[in-house]
């Protein structure tokens, strides 16, 4: 994951119509684009495959992922993995270390604070 192409800007602002299979199929793996936000949140959509970052955690922010297509693993310290298929979501709690990783080309929705550095912070 060495070339994780993150894009920060709000691409389609408020009052956009949203085409997430759309802008999904649009990508590689190894993308990640700031759909929206809403408040303080960033709406983020990521096209993955294999290990996206190593084990890290977020001090200050929760975070929420949501398989658009695919499937994804989110080992969580001290418990069993999260494996997550189309429709299903997780949210990992701020300071709670983890570790995602798609099998296989996965689509997912994150909603985040904007803070959020998406490949983690110690």
């Amino acid at each position: 994951m060495e070339n994780y192409d993150i894009r920060y800007d709000d691409k389609y602002g408020q009052l956009t119509h949203i085409d997430l299979a759309a802008e999904g199929a649009a990508h590689d793996p190894w993308f990640n684009q700031t759909l929206t936000t809403v408040n303080d949140y960033a709406i983020r959509l990521a096209v993955i495959d294999g290990r996206l970052v190593d084990w890290h955690k977020h001090e200050h922010e929760d975070e929420f992922f949501l398989v658009l297509e695919g499937r994804l693993e989110l080992e969580v310290e001290g418990r069993e993995p999260f494996v997550l298929g189309p429709d299903q979501g997780v949210t990992i709690p701020r300071g709670i270390v983890h570790r995602p990783h798609a099998l296989g080309r996965t689509l997912v929705l994150m909603v985040e604070p904007a803070t959020v550095v998406p490949t983690g912070n110690d």
